[in-house]
């Protein structure tokens, strides 16, 4: 981690920031707002205090990691692109024909010798380490005003199974609920959950756990890696690096980098439980208040000059965008090896990742693109997703948004869209139900040519429709086949209902999205993160007489909703005022405005 920070500033992407910073939102709060400039930097924060607790923390905290894609370059020793292409290479390995194609097959699977990790003894760790004697000593942070508490955020969690077969890297948020004690955030669908389950099934009573902070900045962006279960998040790490992990044993039997900066130990209880939560997550929101295992913490191990390492999730963009772009470009070969007809694929930042993945393909023939969609809901990780559109070989680059939506809504047909049901993210809010619900498919993939539209201008548009509830309209890409309506409403009523009694109007609109009062019209960027959130295809997309219609609104009583509906992740205006007057953040009012930063 030392060595890392001093490639940050010699690539002048950190930031030092000396001032007295409370742990308490002031130092996530910093984070979040730099991680959102098109020149944001890495920051690390030498004076972490704690106002309420009257206390100064010995560590450095840093923060916003992977700020760029240069920072995720640097972490992983080489361009992210050469390690996708090297992938590429060895997924088409085919059997040597000739003398140089038998040496160039041996010496490609050379390369793979350091791919595994390494275990080495503790007495040869590079680092002295020293004893804490509990988590209060550790700057751990407070994030988001209406987080339960203080969280961990960029914990590598260390598991095996119970026969010691298997070994597995997690990334899963860590709520301090004691002075030794972690509330265990592994979702139902992770690789530690389905331990866990393991050792319950084997009547054990606990689980050994390792949690390392620091080290190489890859470990963390390896534990984050959707790879197939059962294999060891570090192989990656070594297939990267070209070296192994290097791994040095805890007192509770699980082996760590030996280069951690802070190594907690200790043991998940299989039958105690606390309340976790609510946490402000990557979605935006903030996630219930629900029940997850107790980790009793009984040993902590820091490195001189150890660097606590953390990083702040919520609305977008943050630095989970460069992490997120690292797996999507290196994963991109595994995917086509099983999706064959797949071109590329882009997960968009203002998606949040799961909510909605564009994909550029192959057709081949009528329905190629739905049956695709099935593929991508049912591999590993991607099943997660919510809402996927599909182009085909002639569409513009996946990054270029602004052709790709004409390109899209030109193609734009109801006929072409496929609403199903399956697993979501265990934080996703929007479903009527925990863990699973609706999923939407568009195929764009063929020109479907709709009768012309009779466009009005936004305010006559608005009188026309002459509903109480609409409190303002604003229509978008109105040069194309489908433009979009955002309709802004004060609901009093099922939407659907609204929607029904706006189809007497159809010929000056195809597709409507409905949202609630309070979001701007005049920021497209968070129209599109609001609506994929806040949707459940199965409840909230409605399909009229070649109309559609989008229910993004905020769910309650009036649609049966008996979740508890999350508040968005906004910042503390009072510390930002604070931060502002003390001349440590700049009064960025059009990056707040864009951002919705309050």
């Amino acid at each position: 981690m030392q060595n890392f920070i001093e490639l940050l500033k010699e690539n002048d992407l950190l930031k030092i920031i000396e001032e007295p910073l409370d742990v308490e939102l002031e130092i996530p709060h910093l984070a979040y707002i730099e991680a959102k400039k098109e020149q944001g930097k890495a920051l690390l924060f030498t004076n972490a205090v704690s106002k309420k607790e009257h206390k100064n923390y010995q560590f450095k905290v840093l923060m916003n990691t992977f700020c760029n894609e240069k920072a995720l370059n640097l972490a992983f020793g080489r361009d992210y692109k050469e390690v996708s292409a090297e992938i590429s290479k060895l997924l088409k390995l085919h059997i040597p024909t000739n003398f140089k194609a038998k040496v160039d097959f041996f010496m490609k699977l050379l390369t793979l010798k350091n791919v595994p990790p390494k275990r080495i003894h503790a007495k040869y760790r590079k680092y002295d380490f020293q004893t804490l004697h509990s988590l209060d000593e550790l700057p751990i942070l407070k994030t988001w005003e209406y987080d339960g508490g203080k969280f961990i955020t960029m914990g590598q969690v260390y598991t095996q199974s119970p026969d010691k077969t298997q070994n597995n890297l997690g990334m899963y948020r860590l709520q301090v609920s004691g002075k030794n004690e972690l509330l265990m955030h592994w979702q139902i669908h992770k690789d530690g959950a389905n331990f866990y389950k393991e050792y319950k099934k084997a009547g054990l009573k606990q689980m050994p756990v390792s949690i390392a902070i620091g080290g190489d900045p890859l470990y963390i962006w390896c534990a984050q890696a959707p790879l197939p279960k059962g294999i060891f998040e570090l192989l990656l790490y070594g297939f990267i690096k070209k070296t192994p992990a290097k791994l040095t044993p805890c007192e509770n039997g699980i082996f760590v980098p030996f280069d951690s900066d802070i190594v907690l130990e200790g043991y998940v209880n299989l039958d105690e439980f606390k309340i976790e939560g609510p946490f402000g997550d990557h979605t935006g929101f903030y996630t219930p208040k629900e029940p997850f295992p107790v980790m009793k913490i009984e040993k902590i191990s820091v490195k001189e000059n150890a660097i606590y390492q953390a990083t702040v999730v919520g609305k977008p963009p943050l630095e989970d965008k460069f992490m997120a772009l690292g797996t999507e470009r290196i994963f991109l070969p595994l995917l086509q090896s099983t999706i064959c007809d797949l071109i590329d694929y882009k997960m968009p930042e203002n998606g949040v990742f799961h909510n909605l993945i564009l994909a550029k393909i192959r057709t081949n023939y009528p329905a190629h693109a739905k049956q695709l969609m099935h593929a991508f809901w049912g591999i590993g990780q991607m099943s997660f997703v919510k809402h996927a559109i599909f182009v085909d070989e002639n569409a513009p680059d996946l990054e270029d948004y602004d052709a790709l939506i004409k390109y899209i809504l030109n193609r734009f047909s109801t006929k072409n869209l496929l609403i199903s049901e399956g697993i979501c993210d265990q934080l996703d809010h929007s479903s009527p139900h925990a863990c699973f619900g609706g999923k939407a498919g568009l195929d764009a993939t063929r020109d479907f040519k709709a009768d012309k539209l009779e466009l009005l201008k936004d305010k006559d548009l608005k009188r026309l429709f002459n509903e109480e509830q609409i409190v303002d309209l604003k229509q978008f890409y109105t040069q194309t086949q489908n433009p979009i309506v955002c309709v802004l409403v004060k609901k009093k009523e099922r939407l659907k209902r609204l929607f029904k009694r706006l189809l007497k109007f159809k010929k000056h609109f195809r597709i409507i999205v409905f949202l609630d009062s309070d979001n701007k019209l005049a920021n497209p960027y968070m129209l599109v993160w609001r609506v994929v959130n806040n949707i459940d295809a199965l409840r909230d997309i409605f399909i009229e007489e070649e109309v559609v219609g989008i229910d993004a609104s905020a769910k309650g009583a009036l649609e049966d909703y008996t979740r508890i509906w999350p508040k968005q992740t906004d910042c503390s205006k009072k510390v930002i005022e604070d931060l502002i007057s003390r001349k440590i953040l700049k009064n960025d009012t059009k990056l707040f405005k864009k951002f919705e930063i309050f």
